[in-house]
């Protein structure tokens, strides 16, 4: 109110002041003009007169009103109060104030018909009044603004200066423990050098990460031969963040010129805990799951969430075996204090999956002499045509359906989890809900969302596929009764996740190959389980023609409504699309109902784990997915487009997946390697990511 009146009252003043002179002046010379000027010289008298009458009533109206509802003795209490208050009219203006609140907010001025959002910057009355506080800050003073409403026209705002004590809080908050915990993850690969190229490395290792701690004003302690602990203050986890965990790629220059292998580092961090015991525990929790995740990152632990950062590089292939005979040895153990094993995988099974199952089968059933059964549906899975070959040799009695296999289970009932490890993406969640003791073999990267009270959990990240792991695990627990056909199921699987052995492939998974062509596995019937449609040819084909090419990205779109033969259709065309040239990466997007499936693919240059996270899917570094939930076509393909042209080379979790426009919920799917026998030289695969729903 006060603004409007006084900044046009000064114009009326001159104005009228410049209209008597003129009068004066046409008083000689012309009589009709002079009264004209009068007559606007006294309108303009008026209208300031009445502006300036309008705002008095307001003020008086409004303190009365306020007056009336404390009393008169209480608005003399107020004014003699220590802390400012202040009165509010209903234009938001100051209609009254106390003297603490002229001394301290105004400089003891008259601050009458102030807006009062000039002394609550960042907030407003409303806000105030609808909670038990708002924290305001004025000057270099902070305060804590209460307020009550009085009457229609007023409301009464108590300004509480605490800014000593949250000047404290902040210092006790910024102060408290930060402990990051710091893993070498391949110094068994320089062991192999000699002890001065060894001693080389490590020794510069350690130097990067103490330089990284002094730059962050960190506590550095080395624990063991690989692993160190830094300590810092919550204050620099900002700054840590915004430095994008710099130490990651400074350790991998860290490399000798005729050594291939460059040595990386992943940081597990643990903050926002209630004490040094707890943050260092989440602080290894975090680097669990950053190692799970394929190592070269930083996770960051708070009690509700995980954050990640890095993950650029693929995952290092470990030669020794020494983990895979002390897991077997464990497992046969919990198999032998069994009644029954099941083993079950994931929703929409593939090669990888129900070929883990059969060799595991042969040699708890025929080594071990226990009943063991696959859960499957029969219906929903994409390995079909394994499920066919094994029943047309006589074994098709392995395989239980879900609501069969609840039926049997028991306290001593083992539930083996292959080729996945989150809860949510299992055949039947019920299954494994009711099944007390748990085994898990997977080799995907590590899920915030992993199955915690598994007896074993044997997860290897680097390996290829599932059926490569079971393959090590069988020649430790048996393998005198694996036939060929059970031989040639396993190598399916591996064929199946190295797209014909081209990535993920190392010495591990090249002899676990030979190993199972020893057993008897035939190629030839490997690539019979591959066998493709026509149909399925034309509409890959179809999908490839209409691809897109934005930079180093290859896009590809399909309006064509959900089946399980588009599943694999989309999953080989997104592999067809990585021999185009300069394309490092893939994408795959048909429509599946109201919601919009992505499988996506790279070679290795581009962790597509990183992008498909960033829509709420996952998956491997060069195999991934994701299924966007009551979206357009539209509109999914705008969403990763603009993750794709703004590509960073940081990973993030499920925290850090909101997007703008268009809102959608991302779900992570799991869906299977299909090769399409029509090109041998590129092997087609189904990812695993685009199951069409969770039981």
């Amino acid at each position: 109110m006060k603004r409007k009146i006084w900044t046009v009252t000064p114009f009326f003043i001159v104005y009228t002041v410049a209209v008597f002179a003129m009068a004066v002046f046409s008083f000689r010379w012309n009589l009709y003009v002079f009264g004209i000027e009068m007559i606007i010289a006294v309108m303009s008298i008026v209208i300031v007169a009445y502006g300036i009458s309008r705002f008095n009533h307001h003020i008086y109206s409004t303190v009365k009103a306020t007056a009336e509802k404390l009393g008169s003795d209480s608005l003399e209490y107020l004014n003699q109060f220590s802390i400012p208050i202040v009165v509010i009219g209903s234009f938001d203006d100051v209609v009254w104030c106390n003297e603490s609140f002229k001394k301290v907010m105004c400089n003891n001025r008259n601050c009458e018909g102030d807006l009062i959002n000039h002394y609550i910057p960042n907030t407003s009355v409303d806000n105030i009044l609808n909670s038990d506080g708002s924290d305001v800050m004025y000057g270099e003073r902070r305060y804590t603004v209460v307020g009550c409403r009085i009457s229609e026209k007023s409301r009464v705002l108590y300004f509480v200066d605490d800014t000593y004590y949250k000047e404290t809080t902040d210092e006790y908050m910024n102060s408290r423990p930060v402990v990051a915990t710091i893993e070498f993850d391949n110094v068994d690969e320089f062991e192999k050098d000699d002890d001065q190229q060894q001693s080389y490395i490590i020794v510069n290792v350690e130097k990067v990460i103490q330089k990284w701690a002094a730059k962050f004003n960190g506590l550095y302690k080395k624990l063991y031969n690989s692993r160190y602990m830094v300590i810092f203050e919550e204050r620099v986890i900002d700054s840590l963040t915004e430095d994008n965990f710099s130490v990651l790629e400074e350790v991998k220059n860290v490399a000798i010129e005729d050594n291939l292998c460059k040595p990386t580092i992943s940081v597990g961090i643990g903050r926002c805990a209630t004490g040094f015991k707890q943050c260092e525990y989440w602080s290894r929790n975090a680097l669990d799951m950053a190692l799970g995740r394929g190592g070269d990152q930083a996770a960051i632990k708070t009690k509700d969430q995980y954050r990640f950062y890095g993950g650029i590089s693929q995952g290092f292939e470990k030669i020794d075996k020494v983990r895979t005979r002390v897991i077997a040895s464990s497992l046969v153990q919990h198999i032998k204090a069994s009644d029954h094993i099941l083993i079950m995988g994931h929703h929409n099974s593939d090669l990888d999956c129900i070929g883990t199952g059969v060799g595991l089968w042969s040699s708890i059933t025929k080594d071990m002499k226990k009943p063991a059964h696959i859960v499957v549906k029969k219906d929903r899975t994409v390995a079909g045509s394994l499920i066919s070959l094994m029943e047309e040799t006589g074994n098709g009695n392995m395989f239980m359906e879900p609501v069969e296999a609840l039926m049997t289970i028991t306290e001593k009932t083992l539930l083996i989890v292959v080729d996945t490890h989150s809860p949510d993406f299992l055949e039947d969640a019920r299954v494994y809900e009711k099944a007390a003791r748990v085994v898990v073999i997977d080799h995907h990267r590590m899920m915030v969302n992993h199955i915690s009270n598994a007896l074993v959990f044997f997860h290897e990240p680097y390996a290829s596929s599932a059926a490569e792991m079971a393959t090590e695990l069988i020649q430790y627990m048996g393998d005198k009764g694996l036939t060929k056909y059970e031989a040639a199921a396993l190598l399916a699987g591996i064929t199946l996740d190295t797209k014909n052995f081209v990535l993920k492939t190392g010495v591990r998974t090249f002899e676990a190959a030979a190993y199972l062509r020893q057993k008897g596995a035939d190629t030839v019937s490997v690539k019979r389980l591959f066998a493709n449609s026509l149909d399925n040819y034309k509409a890959k084909f179809k999908l490839v023609s209409g691809a897109e090419i934005f930079g180093k990205y290859a896009l590809a779109c399909s309006d064509d409504d959900c089946d399980g033969d588009m599943r694999v259709t989309a999953a080989q065309a997104a592999d067809d699309l990585l021999s185009i040239n300069n394309v490092v990466a893939s994408f795959v997007m048909y429509k599946q109902g109201s919601n919009v499936n992505i499988s996506a693919r790279s070679l290795g240059d581009v962790n597509v784990q990183v992008i498909m996270e960033k829509l709420g899917g996952g998956g491997h570094h060069s195999m991934a997915g994701a299924q966007l939930k009551n979206v357009t076509m539209e509109q999914a393909r705008a969403s990763l487009l603009s993750i794709i042209e703004n590509d960073e080379p940081q990973e993030s979790g499920p925290d850090e997946s909101e997007m703008g426009e268009p809102q959608f919920n991302g779900e992570y799917t799991h869906e299977e390697d299909i090769e399409d026998t029509s090109q041998p030289a590129n092997a087609d695969t189904e990812a695993k990511e685009n199951a069409a729903d969770n039981t």
